[in-house]
């Protein structure tokens, strides 16, 4: 288990900067929110917590069922090629998690519109609170890495790279017992060798097509506006969001109560293994854990 001092510096890097570049003034208001847990949060407890007030703001609840249509086809793909959309058709993705509350309130909503989603987990999140990313697994969702402690790749050396890939990978499979087989870079930030090897090695890598900004600080009404608005302007594609942020929480029931309302689907993503994956690297292996950055 790592330190509690490197378990909030992890927390701080995730939100300076995510997937992409956050600013500084968000800082303090993520750290007073991601107070590691004394212990295992309670299945029971996390459940009665996504059933208060997920959708205070539209008079449902999450048992609601006539959301399903914005469900689309189930998407097995075992190679980057092989995600191919056709119009009005998106994907949902949400990085750095899981944390509590604000993961489940997440997974509330997603419930409630009978849709799924992609969540690329940050092996040390994971590690810290394993009950949630075992829910997210179990309620049907695919599961990706995200590096153990949301390293930038792309500065780093070429085999220390793959070692946090594998790390991570390690560490979310071990909690969620799922397999791994989505990756996204942390801030995007990949090299050709670096996809070439992630890719040869059996995972696919997920790019983003439209980008929430939820890392910004503005209200759940205009991170839906502004998604929306360039949701039509690209049609189809990839949606990265962040499940580490209340505001995102907010704004995911309007998000996709205007992508019902527009005609458009959620592909739901499923990883099929093509080929005996090569090893990232052998100290990876789920007997020696993830190393302690």
């Amino acid at each position: 288990m790592v330190s509690r001092l490197a378990f909030v510096c992890l927390l701080s890097c995730l939100a300076m900067a995510g997937c992409a570049s956050r600013p500084p003034s968000d800082l303090e208001a993520v750290k007073t929110a991601y107070v590691p847990l004394a212990g295992k949060p309670s299945l029971a407890g996390d459940d009665q917590v996504e059933e208060v007030g997920a959708f205070s703001a539209f008079g449902t609840t999450r048992r609601g069922k006539g959301f399903g249509s914005l469900a689309g086809r189930t998407l097995k793909v075992g190679s980057i090629s092989e995600i191919r959309l056709a119009d009005k058709e998106v994907i949902l993705t949400f990085d750095d998690g899981p944390i509590p509350a604000k993961t489940d309130r997440i997974l509330a909503t997603l419930r409630h519109y009978g849709v799924k989603a992609t969540f690329l987990m940050v092996g040390q999140m994971a590690v810290h609170y394993p009950a949630i990313a075992q829910r997210v697994a179990a309620q049907g969702h695919s599961i990706g890495g995200h590096t153990y402690n949301h390293a930038s790749l792309a500065g780093r050396g070429y085999t220390q790279a793959l070692t946090d890939i594998a790390n991570g990978n390690a560490a979310v499979a071990r909690v969620t017992g799922a397999p791994v087989g989505f990756f996204r870079f942390p801030y995007l930030a990949d090299t050709a060798a670096l996809r070439q090897a992630a890719s040869a090695r059996g995972l696919v890598i997920l790019d983003v097509d439209i980008d929430t900004k939820d890392y910004f600080k503005l209200s759940p009404e205009t991170l839906a506006a502004n998604t929306m608005a360039r949701v039509r302007a690209k049609r189809k594609g990839i949606i990265l969001m962040h499940d580490i942020h209340g505001r995102t929480a907010d704004m995911l029931p309007l998000l996709l109560s205007e992508l019902k309302a527009g005609g458009y689907k959620v592909v739901a993503l499923q990883f099929r293994r093509s080929r005996m994956p090569q090893a990232l690297v052998v100290a990876a292996s789920e007997e020696t854990g993830p190393r302690q950055m």
